[in-house]
């Protein structure tokens, strides 16, 4: 009686509702019963089909002896596991499925990303050439504009001496121009004292000379008339002799 517990209380655990696990195996609950005593409850390897009434009597447990008792135990255990294990391998298989579904769909997953990450990568190196051409651009540019500064440095340099020479000179001129300004202003000054002489003597000249045109008009005239009152006198003797201009 204490096996027969023992049996019962391995099978009720066995019924337990446990959840499966995909890392631990489930392993067969052990058969008690002994393989000879088995064999020979069972009889031949082939025997004749027995009726309903005979296999009835021989699952029953009613006056069974012990041996009958185990097999009988042991055989509705063992299909009872079965039954239990294709619950089990039922949902095993479900979640093979399901996660079959998943690595599927995560393959998928994996070769858009594949994908994306060469697209991107393409993406990248097309953007590191175009960064390397400007680069090369902006050295080049860099290059040429310090090349530019100490040419412009240069030409500043030759334009400074050329300016401060210019402005040397430009200052010797000016010194010069104002010195000569300054001799022409006495210049026109000392020409300006002249023609204001020069026009008092000539006016000096144009008094004298109108008063010897009026004297030499006077004289004139006064010839004229003495040489009108000459003719006049001798008139009747001579004839009229004209007065030479």
């Amino acid at each position: 009686m204490a096996r027969d517990t023992e049996k019962k209380g391995w099978f009720k655990s066995v019924l337990a509702p446990q959840a499966p696990s995909e890392k631990e195996p489930v392993e067969p609950a052990p058969v008690h019963a002994p393989a000879e005593s088995v064999l020979e409850a069972s009889g031949p390897a082939n025997p004749a089909q027995p009726s309903a009434d005979h296999q009835k009597s021989l699952l029953s447990k009613n006056n069974q002896d012990k041996i009958v008792l185990d097999v009988i135990v042991s055989i509705e255990n063992i299909l009872k596991e079965r039954q239990l294990l294709s619950y089990r391998n039922n949902g095993l298989e479900d979640q093979l499925a399901a996660a079959n579904e998943t690595i599927q769909r995560l393959k998928q997953e994996h070769i858009k990303k594949d994908q994306l990450i060469q697209e991107k990568s393409k993406e990248i190196r097309e953007l590191e050439n175009t960064l390397t051409h400007k680069q090369m651009g902006y050295d080049q540019l860099l290059e040429d504009y310090k090349e530019f500064q100490l040419s412009s440095n240069l030409a500043y340099e030759k334009l400074s001496g050329q300016l401060e020479t210019e402005t040397a000179k430009y200052g010797k001129l000016y010194e010069e121009s104002t010195n000569a300004q300054y001799q022409s202003m006495l210049k026109i000054n000392e020409l300006e004292d002249k023609i204001r002489e020069l026009q008092i003597e000539n006016q000096k000249y144009a008094e004298q000379y109108r008063k010897i045109a009026d004297e030499k008009a006077e004289l004139l005239q006064t010839i004229q008339d003495f040489t009108e009152r000459m003719g006049f006198s001798f008139a009747p003797k001579t004839s009229t002799t004209q007065m030479p201009e």
